[in-house]
């Protein structure tokens, strides 16, 4: 398993192709998730976030969840980007990606990996509109890792998908 936390951007590609071939020979594939900073919140557009984290615990953290996930699944590797800072929308926030010999496994383990690192990885996130800064609280939805589907209304074609 691999895990940075930086203040840089990051190409999802180059960080796929650069990951240690012999870290995933083997695989029959590949599952990747790659999260942005979106332009609205639920009740105002943003213009930036600001994203901070706990330097120690954040990588501990994020290595716990990536044990887990090769604990539950049968993977070969994982790996996790994930940045702070002050990012604009579209900014790339978060990757994750999974080898496994088996797509299932993937799918299965990436979609655990951003779930669980959503609402458990020491990271605090502040929305900065033209009204002023707002730390973003925690959601039910979210915390349920999309298991129950919810959106964030207004944005309806912007909702969860449930879980299969």
């Amino acid at each position: 398993m691999i895990i940075k936390v930086q203040k840089e951007d990051f190409e999802p590609m180059a960080e796929m192709a650069a990951y240690p071939v012999d870290a995933i020979a083997g695989a029959g594939g590949s599952v990747t998730f790659t999260g942005t900073v979106r332009d609205y919140s639920e009740a105002a557009d943003i213009l930036a976030m600001e994203i901070e984290h706990y330097p120690g615990m954040t990588e501990r953290e994020l290595e716990r969840i990536s044990a887990e996930a090769a604990r539950r699944y049968d993977i070969l590797d994982s790996l996790i980007v994930h940045r702070y800072g002050h990012l604009a929308p579209q900014d790339n926030i978060v990757m994750v990606a999974v080898w496994s010999r088996h797509r299932a496994a993937a799918f299965d383990a990436c979609r655990f990996l951003i779930d669980v690192l959503k609402t458990s990885a020491p990271f605090w996130k502040k929305e900065v509109t033209l009204a002023g800064a707002r730390w973003v609280t925690d959601c039910p939805g979210c915390r349920a890792g999309g298991r129950e589907g919810h959106t964030h209304a207004p944005y309806t074609h912007y909702s969860h998908t449930q879980l299969k």
